[in-house]
């Protein structure tokens, strides 16, 4: 195993991607975030994306060049158009022109189309929760889960996140995969020969398996049947349909090197609770629900976790495996 500081981390996924293609300020706001997902526990949305992001920037599937720019705006609403580059970018754009809306009209919808693997959802709800507001991400992603009753993956698996900011102590952070497992677990599995549980994902030709690489081939299942798969719907629409972006069986998968550019949609819901009940009723209401939650114990609140991995991180590092970490020290040209 390889043992990275943070800043470290940061500069080698910067670096990789940069000689891959991608401008100065995409590299960094994406390592940004894959170095705050590895941090946090998050492996499958940290540093082992970014050899699958080095290889679509140069074959094409994502434009290391792209800018992310407002197309229409009215009121609380506004569109991004991510330009075919990677998500990083027009997700943090789209998230701090929804805060700003969010202010003056109380409420903002942003959304992004023409957009690649957005990664964490969470981490583009922090700047909200700083803000004192609340937020909501929802992302589609290439088909992997089929609708209900189906057996042809139509959905992707398709995230949700929200965060609920909070007058002292750590906001609260919600983040989930519509499917039993997010997608990123089983390309983790298949990269290190591993076995996933029954239950995760199907195989192509429809049966259950524990085989990683044929449950990339086949689809996964979606986190409480049939309630999932409507979630995952939902999803879908808010993400595509309001934005413009491709469905989830238009976008060739993430996990091959050749394929379409995905042109994926992203959407963010800010909301100010001062425009509602007020930030004082906001803030009590929330405080009462969590002593509730804690009065019962071995009650972990949401995102605590990853918070306390983050910061071990930061004070001891982050660890690689040792093939991961030649790969990337390979592709940011220091070996």
């Amino acid at each position: 195993m390889a043992r990275w500081s943070i800043d470290e981390a940061r500069d080698i996924a910067r670096q990789a991607l940069a000689r891959a293609g991608a401008s100065e300020a995409m590299a960094q706001s994406t390592a940004d975030a894959l170095v705050d997902a590895e941090a946090q526990g998050l492996a499958s949305h940290g540093l082992s994306r970014i050899p699958q992001y080095a290889t679509h920037l140069r074959n094409g599937r994502a434009d290391g060049s792209a800018v992310a720019t407002v197309v229409n705006a009215r009121g609380g609403a506004v569109l991004i158009d991510a330009a075919c580059g990677l998500a990083f970018p027009a997700c943090m754009l789209a998230v701090d022109e929804a805060i700003e809306r969010a202010h003056e009209f109380g409420v903002a919808f942003a959304g992004v189309r023409n957009s690649h693997h957005f990664g964490v959802a969470a981490y583009y709800l922090v700047p909200v929760a700083k803000a004192g507001m609340v937020g909501l991400a929802f992302g589609n992603s290439p088909s992997a889960m089929p609708p209900a009753g189906g057996r042809t993956p139509i959905f992707g698996t398709n995230p949700i996140a929200a965060v609920f900011p909070r007058g002292s102590g750590a906001p609260l952070v919600i983040d989930l995969s519509l499917s039993e497992a997010a997608r990123g677990k089983v390309m983790v599995a298949a990269k290190q020969g591993k076995a996933i549980p029954v239950g995760w994902a199907l195989d192509r030709h429809g049966k259950p398996t524990t085989d990683a690489q044929a449950a990339l081939e086949g689809s996964m299942l979606p986190m409480g049947g049939a309630k999932g798969a409507m979630l995952a719907l939902v999803v879908e629409l808010l993400a595509c349909a309001l934005t413009g972006a491709a469905m989830g069986f238009e976008a060739d998968s993430f996990f091959v090197d050749e394929g379409n550019r995905p042109r994926i949609g992203q959407a963010f819901l800010v909301v100010d609770p001062g425009a509602l009940a007020g930030r004082d009723v906001y803030l009590e209401r929330v405080e009462t629900l969590i002593a509730a939650m804690l009065a019962d114990e071995g009650v972990r609140l949401p995102g605590a976790r990853r918070a306390a991995l983050a910061a071990t991180a930061s004070e001891q590092g982050i660890e690689v495996s040792q093939a991961l970490a030649t790969q990337l020290e390979t592709l940011a040209g220091r070996s």
